[in-house]
């Protein structure tokens, strides 16, 4: 097996902070969102072209800017969604940027995270998007229905809110059925059900929550990567749930459920699978690593338990490649959904990175 190389192909310096990048589908164009120093919104679109770089827009907003995505578009609009620091939700056309199509006071806090299903062509059902805050609140919105939510779920550990640091979508192979993954700071993962409105599932995992993410949105759920603090993640088998033991976990040893992988020497801040093969993922660690996985099923993903109830069974992991890009946290990346092994990512240094992953279909 040709082992995968990690290439820094471009990368360049912005006098701003940098929070999250995401590819424009259809194109080879990205987007970044940030925080000037002056307390505004950084949003730039740049292109790749000829081996480097342009800047083709730029727009300040009022507040900074955390988190986007486009996942509850259509490929032929494009829009993006956005989270703030004034706990607002907007959509925005990337052609005409003074106002968004779509805005929405949606919490009383920061929103830190968020997540879309339904466009792109990817997943069944409603285009929605769900957001998270550190209020403690998530909460789902349909851009076609104006300014209430069509979802909200709450953590509370007696009257202390959690801060949720991170949502995701899946399970949505239908038009029926759709879930939301969310992470919290104490640790705390809970799925909720949006067929049932009903908590589904939750489990704590001892480190706060960095990141969440399925696989795939539009299929069965299939497999679930948590990123924490302490160094650590978890790969959880979700095809298979335990009336009691719940999902079972990538172990060091078969009788544990629920355990860690060392997979860099800081927090692990993100997980992001490659579109093109749900089962190579990568994590992104606070020193500025990049470790490159594959996960590996089992010859049996099910077995009984001693009463012969269904048991899940979780596979094992293996490291593929490990670079090091930058001296500071690694805050975002993103695979390009339409060139296998084109990414980018930004980091605390100021500085987005366009990276080429080789030699991925020989793995």
């Amino acid at each position: 097996m040709e082992k995968p190389q990690i290439i820094i192909h471009i990368q360049k310096s912005v006098n701003y902070t940098l929070f999250d990048t995401k590819w424009i589908p259809c194109s080879c164009k990205f987007v970044v969102l940030g925080n000037h120093a002056r307390g505004t919104g950084a949003l730039q679109v740049y292109e790749v072209s000829h081996g480097d770089i342009k800047l083709v827009q730029e727009v300040e907003k009022t507040k900074a800017l955390k988190c986007g995505t486009f996942g509850a578009s259509s490929l032929q609009q494009r829009f993006l969604a956005t989270g703030d620091f004034d706990g607002k939700m907007q959509i925005w056309d990337l052609d005409s940027l003074e106002m968004p199509v779509y805005s929405v006071k949606g919490h009383k806090e920061i929103i830190n995270c968020i997540d879309g299903v339904g466009g792109l062509g990817i997943g069944e059902g409603a285009p929605e998007i769900v957001t998270g805050s550190r209020d403690g609140v998530v909460k789902v919105w349909d851009p076609r229905q104006k300014n209430d939510p069509v979802a909200t779920m709450e953590s509370m550990e007696g009257d202390c809110k959690r801060d949720c640091w991170t949502v995701a979508f899946g399970h949505a192979y239908n038009q029926h059925d759709r879930c939301v993954a969310a992470g919290y700071d104490n640790g705390d993962i809970k799925l909720f059900d949006l067929r049932k409105m009903a908590l589904r599932w939750e489990t704590n995992i001892k480190n706060g929550v960095c990141c969440l993410e399925f696989d795939r949105k539009d299929i069965n759920m299939n497999k679930l990567v948590a990123t924490t603090l302490e160094s650590k993640f978890h790969v959880l088998d979700m095809r298979t749930q335990h009336p009691v033991k719940g999902f079972s976990s990538v172990s060091e040893k078969a009788s544990i459920f629920i355990t860690n992988l060392i997979a860099h020497k800081s927090t692990v801040w993100l997980g992001r699978h490659l579109p093109q093969n749900r089962d190579i993922f990568i994590t992104c660690g606070g020193s500025g690593s990049l470790n490159l996985w594959k996960y590996s099923y089992p010859a049996n993903r099910v077995t009984k338990d001693s009463e012969g109830r269904d048991l899940g069974v979780a596979g094992t992991v293996n490291l593929l490649q490990n670079a090091t890009v930058s001296t500071q946290p690694v805050s975002s990346f993103d695979w390009s959904p339409d060139k296998e092994g084109l990414c980018v990512c930004t980091s605390f240094d100021q500085t987005l990175r366009v990276l080429i992953v080789t030699k991925l279909n020989r793995v």
